[in-house]
């Protein structure tokens, strides 16, 4: 390993701490404020939709093609809450965008 790589090592691991000791040394008793405890609770799904929706938009050739997978996924996973049936009709929705795009 170079030489170089291990100051750069050495940050990502006190980044690491840091963020990670944070909340133990100033969160030490039960969070009773209703909206922060609202904001924690949302705060996983916020992230996970923000990596999730370009992935989706930008998975495929084309943007339009990407868009209506997009809007087929929502759409059916409001109707229908299972995870395989809408990947199904995402994959479909792409597949057959791709024929007449």
């Amino acid at each position: 390993m170079h030489p170089e790589y291990f100051p750069k090592i050495l940050l990502m691991i006190a980044t690491l701490y840091v963020i990670r000791m944070l909340p133990f040394l100033f969160l030490r008793n039960e969070i009773k404020n209703r909206f922060f405890k609202s904001f924690l609770y949302y705060v996983p799904y916020v992230t996970l939709a923000v990596m999730t929706f370009p992935a989706i938009i930008f998975a495929t050739d084309h943007l339009a093609s990407g868009i209506l997978a997009l809007v087929v996924g929502l759409v059916v996973s409001w109707l229908y809450p299972n995870l395989f049936v809408v990947a199904s009709c995402c994959c479909a929705a792409v597949l057959l965008s791709g024929l007449f795009v």
